[in-house]
């Protein structure tokens, strides 16, 4: 990486000069960090110092040794999982908030962060073309995105019943029932425990071959009940059917919760919307900003159509809190003191606009194409339908898939991570940086076919 050099000797000029020269480097660097960059971290395990250090040489070590042990998830050509890369206006807004270092759990605290998540709020929902007047907050990702739906989906059917989970608890509650695929993401049953909702109130449904759950399986819903629909299965990318679902919940009385964590931006557009034909049908989405929308990370939000519940489970009431008129952020989240999130979002929204969301979807979906077609000229099979952003695929034989696999993170060039789909061992990529270009693909997809030639 070349050598950072500083104009001034300012904390803030070097920070500066230091990030500039981090992602100018990104399309030349190796994705995976080198073996001296992790062994040079052990140099960071010494005891606590004393004595002050000049905070430029701090940040200057800092940039020496950390920035050559990232990885480059930030730059076009990582496809290992679905994360994003920080678009520039996020990072330099992002920028912005830290000095403003202001705590968003209160309009009397920050009254541009709360106007900003109010105005990114409203943004978002008619983007996702979403109920207007849905409550929102801003967490830090899709899983307590979806732990806050869960939580005001608890109260909402429990209050249903008569019984005030806010003063008696879960113990002596009703029991709910939760209904979901068998391919569910792990994330959101670990967001049900955070709940106190257990594994043995959970009935998974079977899916199609594509990861979809089945409707025609399910077990008739009631109004204990939680459905928790995806949108973008994290292997195949398909989506549930969320209106003959939804349809279902609503005649029975059932809360129907979508993860949305990467998938819910397919709403963007029309291109899609057979994908989410209904999905405005159902009580409560999460969705992640630091993954399609390219947001720096600790970026995601939550929607929900029952505020009445939203604020049962997170209204905070003290008299130093000071009330007023305005929309209190810290009555829609989990935290009372938290970060200016919707900083980001609104910056990245005001910048781009509709048709700046848009187009990175379509440009993310083009390249999962684009590699599907060469990745079968190459000689591999394409295990799932590309729908969306996400490509599963196979070599001859799971020892040529995990040998090919091998082979192209180890030129350091592209990276991609392994998966299950369908009891088979293999491949998945993943498009979702708005870095990626069709020249990342095109490289890409020639060191992939050397794999699948070198490993058979």
């Amino acid at each position: 990486m070349t050598e950072c050099k500083y104009p001034e000797e300012d904390v803030f000029e070097v920070a500066y000069n230091a990030s500039r020269t981090y992602q100018d480097s990104l399309q030349e660097r190796n994705i995976m960090p080198s073996a001296d960059a992790i062994q040079a971290l052990q140099s960071l395990h010494e005891p606590m110092p004393r004595d002050a250090t000049d905070e430029v040489t701090v940040v200057k070590q800092l940039h020496k040794i950390g920035s050559q042990a990232t990885v480059a998830t930030t730059g076009g050509r990582f496809f290992g999982f679905v994360v994003g890369g920080a678009l520039p206006v996020a990072v330099a807004s992002s920028w912005l908030a830290s000095a403003w270092d202001q705590n968003a759990g209160s309009w009397l605290l920050s009254p541009i962060a709360a106007e900003l998540e109010s105005v990114a709020g409203k943004w978002l929902l008619e983007l996702l073309d979403l109920p207007r007047d849905a409550a929102f907050g801003f967490v830090t990702g899709a899983t307590m995105a979806t732990f806050s739906s869960i939580a005001a989906a608890r109260s909402s059917l429990l209050r249903r019943q008569g019984y005030d989970v806010k003063a008696k608890g879960l113990a002596g509650a009703p029991p709910l029932r939760v209904v979901m695929s068998e391919e569910i993401h792990p994330t959101n049953i670990a967001a049900l425990g955070y709940a106190g909702i257990g594994l043995d109130q959970i009935e998974k449904c079977p899916v199609d071959d594509q990861g979809r759950i089945r409707s025609d399986k399910m077990p008739d819903l009631d109004a204990n009940t939680l459905v928790i629909l995806q949108a973008g299965n994290i292997n195949s990318g398909s989506f549930d059917d969320f209106r003959t679902v939804c349809t279902k919940a609503k005649k029975a009385g059932a809360w129907v919760h979508v993860d949305g964590a990467f998938g819910l931006w397919a709403r963007v557009g029309h291109n899609r919307s057979n994908l989410v034909d209904g999905i405005e049908l159902a009580n409560s989405w999460s969705v992640d900003g630091h993954k399609w929308l390219n947001l720096t990370q600790d970026s995601a939000v939550y929607f929900c159509r029952d505020t009445e519940a939203v604020h049962d489970v997170f209204g905070v009431d003290a008299t130093y809190l000071m009330k007023d008129a305005n929309r209190q952020p810290n009555h829609f989240t989990p935290e009372l003191s938290r970060r200016a999130r919707g900083v980001e979002f609104w910056a990245a929204l005001k910048t781009l606009g509709q048709t700046g969301v848009e187009h990175i979807i379509e440009r993310s979906c083009a390249h999962a194409t684009n590699f599907a077609e060469g990745l079968k000229h190459a000689g591999y099979t394409i295990l799932n339908d590309v729908v969306l952003n996400q490509v599963v695929f196979v070599g001859d034989s799971e020892q040529h898939t995990i040998a090919a696999l091998k082979h192209i993170q180890e030129t350091g060039r592209v990276w991609l991570g392994p998966t299950t789909w369908k009891g088979q061992h293999a491949m998945r990529i993943s498009v979702s940086s708005a870095a990626t270009t069709s020249a990342d693909v095109e490289e890409s997809l020639q060191i992939m076919a050397e794999a699948f030639t070198a490993t058979r």
